[in-house]
């Protein structure tokens, strides 16, 4: 007989909102832990929120197609990066201009503003191996953004270690010549 969390996932999949409930319970400190993971330093979200928006994307979604707890983390940080990625646009635009009142340019807008920069940078250059390399840009996901370790990747990803070793070694060389230049 399949565990809790299995029949959970299977549950939620089909979209009973309190197994959703309770599978989100269950994982909620290893979401916090992935929200965490997933700001890297940023000061401008905080990691509950996070969690809670990342949640209500569950909800609004209605299709959660998930196999296991790896794949159900891997989501949520894609969801999770998708959510500082807008985050940080507004920001962005907000600093441009974009109708508010003048205001005075104070030291921490200008880290923030930098943060923000840092991490859409970091998201286009993941996009554009996407494009290429979605393997790899995959394994960066789960390796960087869910914080699995390389074998949960490779579960997550239904790949062997050593090709997943290799995937992460060349992901991080490319990304790192990528957001040098």
């Amino acid at each position: 007989m399949p565990g809790e969390l299995t029949q959970l996932l299977h549950a939620a999949s089909e979209g009973d909102q309190p197994a959703l409930n309770r599978l989100v319970a269950l994982l909620y400190v290893d979401l916090k832990q992935l929200a965490h993971r997933c700001r890297r330093g940023s000061e401008a979200v905080d990691t509950t929120a996070l969690v809670h928006e990342c949640y209500l994307r569950f909800l609004n979604s209605g299709d959660l197609a998930v196999n296991d707890r790896a794949h159900f983390l891997n989501l949520s940080a894609r969801i999770m990066r998708q959510l500082l990625c807008d985050f940080a646009r507004e920001r962005l635009a907000g600093k441009r201009g974009g109708g508010a009142a003048h205001f005075e340019l104070r030291d921490d807008d200008a880290v923030e503003r930098a943060e923000a920069e840092r991490f859409l940078a970091v998201d286009q250059a993941l996009e554009q191996l996407a494009e290429t390399e979605p393997t790899r840009a995959h394994v960066v996901e789960c390796r960087f953004f869910a914080g699995l370790t390389e074998e949960e990747t490779a579960e997550a990803t239904g790949r062997s270690l050593r090709s997943v070793q290799r995937d992460w070694q060349q992901a991080r060389d490319w990304l790192g010549r990528r957001l040098q230049s």
